[in-house]
């Protein structure tokens, strides 16, 4: 299984300004985080058969010469293309990105954007665990209708159906927002910013909506941030995979207890893999979406 993410975008982008991930290189095989299965090893820890997830090529078979971010699978008995996503790096990212960086308190007011992706659809998961209000915002009246009924939050719209993104999160939030779990940037930021109760949390996990962009949008209302002393922090997931067995642990016991549920759009074949990719920005995915290059 083979995972696509937006930050992939980045790694095709050029960039003049040195990145968390190098830059893709001309004519050499795109690497991605994916599931394999261990054909042969020459290192002593891990033997044909091993079920493994981490950095791999896009390709059927590949050679992995550094482990450091490789992680054998601890629950085979779940679906292993979870590993790809709510139990992989998705996963660990809004785990990371709201107990560790927002977080949370009970009874507060959490907004998430972007909300059914890979990450969203998990964060409004655990905000409701937390005991916490949940919004997000989607694409797609598919997608809105998805947050409410499937994934338990307590409100969603579609972005693309409101013509003023203020007066959307007055109405959803009349009492404001305590965390925004950021996946989007651009105009959204600006409006939840109007939006932030004071001492409110901005975990910046990603900008999907800028990564397209020649030119990246300003944001015009970072004064909030200090009349409303609003602490706004980015993270990076894999400063964070020290704690990754701990989570490991966490998320499934939610699964198995029907706790968390996750959804996949899951495509067939690794020639279908840039498609899949390019579809993320056109929000063409319901859910997580991956490549199945083999079945078990």
């Amino acid at each position: 299984y083979l995972s696509c993410d937006p930050y992939l975008r980045s790694r095709m982008s050029g960039n003049d300004e040195p990145s968390h991930v190098p830059d893709f290189v001309q004519g050499e095989v795109l690497t991605t985080l994916g599931v394999s299965k261990v054909v042969e090893s020459g290192h002593q820890d891990y033997k044909p058969g091993d079920l493994v997830w981490g950095m791999t090529g896009c390709e059927e078979y590949t050679l992995i010469t550094d482990l450091q971010s490789h992680f054998k699978i601890n629950h085979p008995e779940l679906p292993l293309s979870y590993y790809t996503g709510v139990l992989g790096m998705p996963g660990l990212t809004a785990y990371v990105g709201f107990f560790d960086v927002a977080k949370p308190k009970k009874g507060e007011y959490v907004f998430v954007s972007a909300a059914s992706g890979a990450v969203g659809q998990l964060v409004g998961q655990l905000a409701k665990i937390s005991g916490c209000y949940v919004v997000g915002s989607a694409g797609s009246d598919e997608k809105v209708n998805l947050l409410k009924t499937k994934f338990g939050f307590d409100d969603a719209f579609n972005y693309k159906k409101e013509q003023d993104l203020d007066a959307t999160l007055k109405r959803c939030f009349p009492e404001g927002i305590d965390i925004y779990f950021e996946n989007v940037g651009g105009a959204m930021l600006d409006a939840v910013l109007l939006n932030m109760r004071l001492h409110g949390r901005v975990s910046v996990c990603g900008l999907i909506s800028q990564y397209n962009l020649e030119q990246s949008e300003g944001v015009r209302n970072l004064f909030c941030i200090i009349t409303k002393r609003i602490r706004m922090e980015g993270f990076i997931v894999t400063d964070h995979y020290g704690s990754y067995r701990k989570f490991e642990e966490e998320m499934a016991g939610y699964l198995k207890e029907g706790k968390i549920t996750y959804v996949e759009d899951v495509a067939e074949g690794i020639e279908s893999f840039p498609t899949a990719l390019i579809g993320l920005f056109y929000g063409r995915n319901i859910g997580k979406q991956l490549v199945v290059v083999a079945r078990e």
